[in-house]
């Protein structure tokens, strides 16, 4: 299976359990890996053939700025469950970050992994 795939898009949204988290926006980090097949793609060489990344970019960051989650596990399977959206999707890892959430932490997150019924 291939992968298309969209690394640290960097968000600003309302997610956490705190009240000041509920307050302001703040970033979240979003890396998406949607697995398909690229071949009909490769052959025909038209955009309808390939699962667009700018199209699914503008939709999870859309999202995840107004979902206003209290925890990024619900953020995450948002956005899988809207990945997979996409008939051409087969199967999705999307990983979801607060930068700067813990003290002496870089990041801290959580990442799942769905596929298509059936």
């Amino acid at each position: 299976m291939d992968k298309v795939f969209i690394k640290d898009l960097l968000v600003r949204g309302i997610i956490g359990i705190r009240d000041w988290e509920r307050e302001k926006a703040q970033d979240i980090l979003i890396n998406i890996t949607v697995y398909t097949d690229t071949i009909p793609a490769a052959e025909s060489d038209s955009i309808s053939d390939c699962v667009d990344y700018s199209d699914l970019a503008k939709k999870v960051q859309t999202h995840a700025e107004t979902a206003k989650r209290l925890t990024v596990e619900a953020l995450a399977n948002d956005l899988a469950r809207l990945c997979l959206e996409n008939a051409l999707v087969k199967k999705v890892i999307v990983r979801v970050e607060k930068p700067g959430a813990v003290r002496f932490a870089k990041s801290v997150g959580v990442e799942v992994e769905r596929k298509r019924d059936g």
